[in-house]
């Protein structure tokens, strides 16, 4: 298999409109690849200039005619091709303009398998999918070095689409609004990897049912040469052998399998509580001595560990690669990430903990006391369980954006004393208000259990933001 030389040339010259731009990579990565294949590109995003100032940049200099702060009917009625970002509804009246006037529609990922030469892991789940893929792609590159990481992690890999050989290995992160479009072509990656599922993007998919039926699109167009590595400890995802025409593969953290890739559990090192990892598969029984230097804390981050080692192990990975993978990993910015330590007071960003399951991970892996700063833009979630591990683990509140009365709602219900709440107005406020409440072995904690989209562009500006106003504080 080889990259589509005709569909490539089939480019030149075709009106291409490239709906959403966006601020994640995806937008520019394909108006670049559109460009440099000779076709005529218009970019249209609601979004204006200001906003989308860091993308514009990228696209500095290209000629590449702009609709932004709205889109144009005319433009979806005259284009030859709409390439739809991710995140656009179905429902869009404008798409359905360009169904009527049967303009072709694409997604940026689905060009990409339609063009891909080589074998492809995909990962997805509501929780931890970014760092299952940095994992996967960490080990792999310690023993294949045709290795491309890419996707919802923040980088389109269709502009090196051609320099991928078939031979390589590309490990996608998937978001259920990508694995949605990918239904459309009936394509799932070879290898598929779920790391566990909650309710998220409600105000998108509307139904808890819509929104799994996106995701099991990861596995649902397999075969039986391809593999399947499911997490046996999330009670929805383990159910989904029984719809697998691929290989099924379980990890688990929480129990011995028969079959499977589990955690014998130890208490070594620094990191607390790791262990061996075994393997039983088919005819093949193996120990894997390769957790000792594994620092990500949290038993999530144990079941990220085992996906990635699951992964990398049918892909051939030997125990000194997956050993070296784990000890390069530091984990990945946003993601339960280290700030500072100040006047004896850590702060820990975990911006992009965007569900109350994510939050309620985070809150899970760090010990002591805990400040919590939360809120933000509301996907139509349920904060109940939140508000329980809330009550039981964190010692004050600092609430924000529009969940901020929902999530004090939902701890105001609790059966006992509840922990003291605030709120803020700004994330500046926010983190001034939970250096005042901070005393010496205490943890302010940015994990918002909410999207960011009220108050900044995406979780990384909401993160970075926070990074800046505790490194001012440490300053002064």
């Amino acid at each position: 298999m080889s990259v589509d030389k005709f569909a490539l040339r089939n480019l030149k010259d075709k009106r291409v409109l490239v709906m959403g731009l966006g601020l994640f990579g995806g937008g520019a990565g394909v108006a670049r690849f559109l460009v440099n294949h000779g076709a005529q590109v218009t970019v249209t995003d609601l979004k204006g200039e200001e906003d989308l100032q860091e993308s514009l940049e990228a696209l500095k200099g290209l000629p590449i005619r702009y609709r932004l702060g709205g889109h144009k009917e005319e433009d979806f009625k005259d284009a030859d091709m709409i390439v739809v970002n991710p995140a656009v509804p179905r429902e869009s009246r404008f798409l359905e303009i360009a169904r009527k006037a049967e303009v072709v529609l694409e997604t940026e990922m689905n060009l990409f398998f339609k063009l891909c030469p080589a074998r492809i892991i995909g990962i997805t789940g509501t929780n931890g999918k970014s760092t299952v893929t940095a994992l996967v792609g960490s080990i792999l590159k310690e023993f294949h070095p045709g290795t491309w990481v890419g996707g919802n992690i923040g980088r389109s890999l269709l502009e090196d689409v051609e320099k991928i050989g078939t031979g390589d290995l590309v490990v996608l992160e998937l978001s259920s609004f990508q694995l949605e479009a990918l239904g459309e072509i009936k394509k799932s990656p070879q290898v598929a990897v779920v790391s566990n599922l909650s309710p998220n993007h409600l105000d998108r998919h509307k139904t808890i049912e819509n929104y799994i039926s996106a995701k099991k699109n990861i596995l649902r167009f397999q075969g039986p040469e391809d593999f399947a590595i499911l997490n046996r400890d999330d009670a929805e995802v383990k159910g989904w052998k029984g719809e697998c025409k691929s290989q099924v593969i379980f990890i688990s953290t929480e129990e011995e399998l028969q079959e499977g890739i589990y955690l014998h559990r130890t208490n070594a090192g620094q990191g607390g509580e790791t262990g061996q990892i075994l393997v039983r598969l088919k005819d093949k029984e193996e120990v894997l001595d390769v957790m000792k230097d594994f620092r990500l804390p949290g038993r999530h981050n144990l079941e990220n560990a085992l996906l990635a080692v699951a992964a990398a192990y049918i892909l051939e990975a030997k125990e000194e690669h997956i050993r070296a993978g784990l000890c390069e990993f530091k984990g990945l910015e946003h993601r339960l990430e280290p700030v500072a330590e100040i006047g004896g007071v850590r702060y820990y960003n975990d911006s992009i903990a965007t569900t109350p399951e994510a939050t309620i991970a985070a809150l899970a892996a760090l010990s002591g006391p805990i400040i919590l700063i939360a809120g933000g833009y509301d996907k139509g979630l349920s904060f109940e369980g939140l508000a329980e591990r809330i009550r039981e683990r964190v010692k004050a509140c600092v609430l924000l954006g529009q969940t901020a009365l929902k999530i004090k709602m939902a701890i105001g219900q609790a059966r006992e004393s509840t922990p003291e709440i605030k709120e803020a107005s700004s994330l500046a406020e926010a983190v001034q208000v939970a250096r005042l409440m901070a005393v010496p072995g205490d943890t302010v904690l940015l994990s918002p259990a909410s999207a960011s989209y009220d108050m900044f562009r995406n979780f990384a500006e909401r993160g970075r933001q926070f990074k800046e106003l505790v490194t001012a504080d440490a300053a002064d």
